[in-house]
């Protein structure tokens, strides 16, 4: 028997259509907890890994950040004409490779790792690319999201089912919080916790040194 090889993605969220009304609801929300866990984004440097085609997260701080460095297998050609941003494309984790080492103060992960085959060494890049007192926040679906996602995309088709097809692994935060000690953060600077109505996961790892 021939095992099925690992495939590859070769689109970014939101590169062949709009997102769906329930996508642009739970990019709202991810924002909402990313504005009340980093304040103000003035003069840092932020790294939004798998930010989308579109980055829309990362729009609303062009101008407030210092320097803003997008990851994604695809991103918009405005996007990476941005003077204050470094467009980074390839496949994850491999492209993390060309971010250097403690520069940047945000790392930003928001529903992609489920998406991984390698969350870990994502993860070990996160740490490494951070600096002295930067923070890392990471969004994943929790095993209770799963149903609701996998109902909203195949019974009532509100999202992409190419997406959910996509998911590698589910999160709850006794799942996520040993790859992310695994990584190099330490568990007194880890923060990791259900929201989003229990759907998802998410994860504050602050980097003291």
């Amino acid at each position: 028997m021939t095992l099925p090889a690992e495939v590859v993605r070769s689109e970014s969220f939101g590169q062949s259509g709009a997102p769906s009304p329930v996508d642009r609801f739970g990019v709202w929300l991810s924002g909402r907890r990313i504005r009340h866990e980093t304040r103000s984004l003035r003069g840092k440097r932020v790294a939004d890994i798998g930010c989308g085609f579109n980055a829309t997260f990362a729009r609303s701080i062009i101008g407030e950040a210092e320097a803003v460095t997008l990851v994604d297998v695809a991103l918009s050609d405005d996007m990476k004409s941005r003077r204050s941003v470094t467009a980074l494309e390839g496949v994850l984790p491999d492209v993390l490779q060309r971010i250097e080492d403690d520069s940047q103060d945000v790392v930003l992960c928001m529903s992609v790792l489920e998406h991984l085959w390698d969350p870990e060494i994502a993860l070990v890049h996160f740490r490494r690319v951070l600096r002295p007192g930067g923070i890392c926040l990471v969004n994943v679906p929790t095993w209770r999201g799963k149903r609701l996602l996998e109902f909203s995309a195949f019974r009532l088709g509100l999202s992409p089912a190419e997406e959910m097809d996509d998911h590698k692994q589910y999160y709850d935060p006794k799942d996520l919080w040993p790859l992310l000690v695994r990584a190099g953060f330490v568990p007194h600077a880890i923060r990791c916790h259900r929201h989003k109505f229990g759907l998802n996961t998410f994860a504050r790892c602050g980097v003291d040194h």
